[in-house]
């Protein structure tokens, strides 16, 4: 972990401060650093896998931790990030077949899970991978004083994620701690992170957005709090009780704390509330304001292999930025719209978003469909289509291979479901398009919220957008499937309008 000189200062000033807080059960500065140095001792005293084929210049040992949000994910992940350690992060809610494959070819020196009869451990034990149980581990976690500091360097290996692509197989990004350092130091300013505000982020560890904020908080000595399962009640009075001052969430996490603190008082201790991963909407923002009426409201937008990419602040800056929009440049980076050919068309024309910027990831060990991420001569790309207007604020359009095409014309979801956001009373929303014999594509709408009126939904519709863009099927859902990181699971709520399943309401005249 590119933070291993932090963490010792915050041992050595501030032993006793929370470090980590999950579900009340507290780990302190102190006890962390001193736990996660006799793992890195473990580690070192393993014997190295002769199954691995990677090419992992500079690692000595890999760890894989499929431990879900454990206490000991912060100890272990310290540990298995010390150089020259590497660490993989597998979500141990990936159905079993991909951990397999995960697992398989990685072939990690060892896999640290939070069940030992679960099914990461029993195919790690198939596969003649060593298992450690955290919280059952057999050496000694308060044997390592005296020792030296876990070591660190800058432009090695330390971590490999993975992240889903256009077939069922996991793509597996790896980034540098140099990477990681240079990212830090930005967003400690960007963010205001110098007086270590407690930070929540109830999402998974196991993906990008939970993992960067736990980093991000112990990098700069604040609390970090999370959650071992998603229970908005829980995370609302976590956020109540331990007066947490920065919460960072996806839009679905948000919007299930509301109605969690729906009747309660106002949660006036955030001063800063940051979302990622899906477009806020205006009904999203005013229902912030009230749950959270002293913080300011920001946005980014990127990517796990690109980085951050842009910011915004939608309420409590200097200028608040425009509701369609997710923002200007991150510090570093450049941003630029391009053509297939990879011309520039400037501005006010959609395109492929393309970065150039110091923060991307080095590449994929596998898993490169060449379908998404990309890095040419013109940056770096994963295939998201945006336009950028005259002041260099980015709109956001749109996945090329999500693009329907409905009468001839083209028609990108994240349009259509903006403008039903926006209708009163509509909560979410997630637009696709079904095969159609006549059209090509039919546009389908499934909405939540209190608004179930057909007629109030489409002529909402017919106020903001084209006639072609216009859905010609609408649904209703209660409640959202979900997937590990907390986003809308899109493709079973398309399987649920294909198959007629209850889960989701046909709305008619």
């Amino acid at each position: 972990m590119p933070i291993h000189a932090q963490l010792l200062r915050q041992a050595t000033e501030t032993p006793d401060k929370p470090a980590l807080v999950i579900d009340g059960r507290s780990l302190s500065y102190g006890e962390l650093y001193l736990r996660a140095k006799a793992i890195y001792r473990f580690l070192r005293d393993l014997p190295r896998s002769n199954r691995r084929m990677l090419n992992l210049p500079g690692v000595e040992k890999l760890a894989a931790l499929s431990l879900g949000n454990h206490i000991g994910f912060a100890e272990y992940f310290a540990a298995a990030t010390a150089f020259p350690n590497a660490c993989a992060v597998i979500d141990p809610l990936m159905p079993a077949e991909r951990i397999e494959r995960i697992i398989e070819r990685l072939a990690p020196d060892v896999l640290i899970v939070d069940d030992d009869a679960g099914p990461s451990a029993e195919i790690a034990r198939r596969l003649g991978i060593p298992v450690v149980a955290a919280g059952t581990e057999a050496f000694n976690l308060a044997a390592a004083g005296g020792e030296a500091e876990l070591p660190a360097d800058t432009d090695k290996i330390f971590l490999i994620g993975f992240t889903s692509g256009t077939t069922a197989e996991p793509k597996a990004y790896y980034r540098s701690r140099e990477q990681w350092c240079r990212s830090l130091d930005r967003g400690r300013v960007v963010f205001e992170l110098e007086d270590a505000p407690s930070t929540m982020c109830p999402g998974a560890l196991a993906h990008g957005l939970a993992l960067y904020a736990l980093v991000e908080a112990l990098d700069a000595g604040a609390t970090f709090h999370s959650v071992r399962k998603w229970d908005p009640g829980v995370v609302a009075r976590t956020l109540s009780s331990w007066q947490v001052e920065r919460l960072v969430a996806v839009p679905t996490h948000i919007a299930g704390i509301a109605r969690a603190w729906a009747g309660e008082p106002a949660l006036t201790s955030l001063r800063d509330v940051l979302t990622a991963g899906a477009k806020l909407d205006r009904n999203g923002v005013e229902s912030m304001r009230r749950l959270f009426p002293k913080a300011r409201i920001r946005e980014y937008y990127g990517a796990s292999e690109l980085g951050f990419m842009t910011v915004s602040t939608l309420v409590g800056g200097e200028i608040d930025f425009p509701i369609d929009r997710v923002g200007q440049a991150y510090p570093g980076v450049g941003i630029s719209i391009r053509d297939p050919d990879e011309n520039d068309v400037g501005t006010d024309v959609p395109g492929t978003i393309f970065v150039d910027s110091d923060l991307i990831a080095d590449g994929y060990l596998w898993g490169d469909d060449g379908q998404a991420f990309r890095v040419t001569e013109a940056g770096a790309t994963v295939g998201d289509l945006g336009e950028l207007d005259a002041n260099g604020m980015l709109r956001v359009i749109g996945r090329a291979g999500g693009m329907m095409i409905t009468g001839g014309n083209n028609v990108y979801p994240a349009e259509v479901e903006s403008a039903l956001k926006a209708c009163p009373g509509v909560e979410d929303a997630v637009v696709f398009g079904l095969p159609d014999a006549y059209f090509g594509q039919r546009i389908v709408a499934v909405v939540s919220g209190e608004t179930m009126d057909l007629k109030i939904l489409a002529d909402h519709c017919a106020s903001s957008l084209v006639r072609y863009k216009i859905p010609k099927q609408f649904y209703h859902i209660g409640s959202w499937p979900m997937t590990s990181s907390g986003k809308i699971s899109r493709g079973q709520v398309e399987r649920a309008v294909v198959s007629g399943d209850d889960l989701v309401l046909r709305l008619s005249a």
